[in-house]
């Protein structure tokens, strides 16, 4: 990777992706792109550009100003949102995926596209999910990250466009605040313990979901990106993970810096339906093989850490 192009990069993964990148490749290389600007560090760090994804032509256009080599495709709706506005969702999270890959196909672009654990459904095995396993997930953004597996696979196969990605597990982060994923919870709580001492949450105590901090998020991203193509045998859909916890699991751990923290529980149906059909694990054993993945926050250590960023941020 030498010229990157980061859409969604106000979003959760995208706000620090974007820098990390610039860190690792230079401030100028990594041009990053969203919908909307923003005042923050993202959009003031290096070049921004105000892009919509759906608009494909705009797209190969500021690939070819700015001499792209790599698209990091950020931009989509997340789980609990594409629930409430399905249409929207398909609309948005597989036309700009089509975008990405025609200009790619056109430019000879490498491509990144994060998949999910939203890509299971609830016939996969729940516990330690196989890299390859049954795949029929219930939601609109399990069908999109399915679709966008089998898609980006197709035009590996199809048009030798090098395309690569992961199956995210729910992400935790201090930097920017949660878009709409099943998964909010486990940010929103760190937040609500150091403010208030307190947090409702909105999944039951025993669900158990994968989760990983967000500074091993970016290094997978990376690594992926920079492994040796002719070892990578999944290229579009490598598992990878960190930790597996429930709600409880994490305010155990918060009490321990935060004996006063209290947690109590409001189900919010529709997206505790989409959390009980996700894996409580997976299996990450392909990508430890393939590229070396090795995750280093476990919740122990997310927790200390996030709590001490959050306090800072609020100070």
């Amino acid at each position: 990777m030498k010229k990157i192009l980061v859409t969604g990069s106000l979003g959760q993964i995208g706000s620090e992706l974007a820098m990390k990148l610039r860190q690792e490749y230079g401030s100028m290389n990594v041009i990053a792109s969203d919908i909307r600007r923003l005042d923050n560090e993202t959009v003031e760090s290096g070049p921004f550009i105000e892009l919509d994804v759906m608009d494909g032509s705009k797209l190969v256009e500021v690939a070819k100003k700015y001499g792209v080599d790599t698209i990091i495709h950020l931009a989509a709706l997340l789980s609990a949102s594409a629930e409430t506005k399905p249409l929207q969702a398909w609309n948005l999270n597989m036309g700009s995926l089509i975008n990405v890959l025609e200009a790619a196909r056109e430019l000879r672009l490498k491509v990144f596209v994060p998949s999910s654990i939203g890509a299971f459904g609830s016939d996969t095995p729940k516990q330690q999910t196989p890299q390859v396993t049954i795949q029929r997930p219930s939601t609109m953004y399990g069908i999109n990250k399915v679709a966008g597996e089998l898609l980006c696979d197709y035009y590996f196969h199809k048009y030798g466009v090098d395309t690569r990605g992961v199956r995210f597990p729910g992400l935790v982060s201090y930097v920017a605040p949660p878009g709409g994923g099943t998964t909010d919870y486990a940010v929103e709580i760190y937040f609500e313990a150091t403010r208030k001492k307190r947090y409702t949450c909105f999944v039951s105590e025993n669900t158990c979901l994968d989760l990983m901090y967000m500074p091993d998020a970016l290094k997978a991203v990376v690594q992926l990106m920079e492994a040796d193509p002719g070892k990578l045998r999944f290229r579009n859909s490598y598992n990878i993970t960190a930790m597996s916890a429930t709600p409880e699991d994490i305010a155990n751990e918060i009490k321990k810096h935060i004996p006063s923290f209290e947690i109590d529980y409001k189900i919010d149906p529709v997206r505790q339906a989409i959390a009980d059909s996700w894996p409580d694990s997976l299996d990450d054993s392909a990508a430890r093989k393939d590229w070396g993945f090795k995750a280093e926050f476990g919740l122990e250590e997310m927790t200390e850490d996030m709590l001490e960023k959050v306090k800072k941020k609020r100070s």
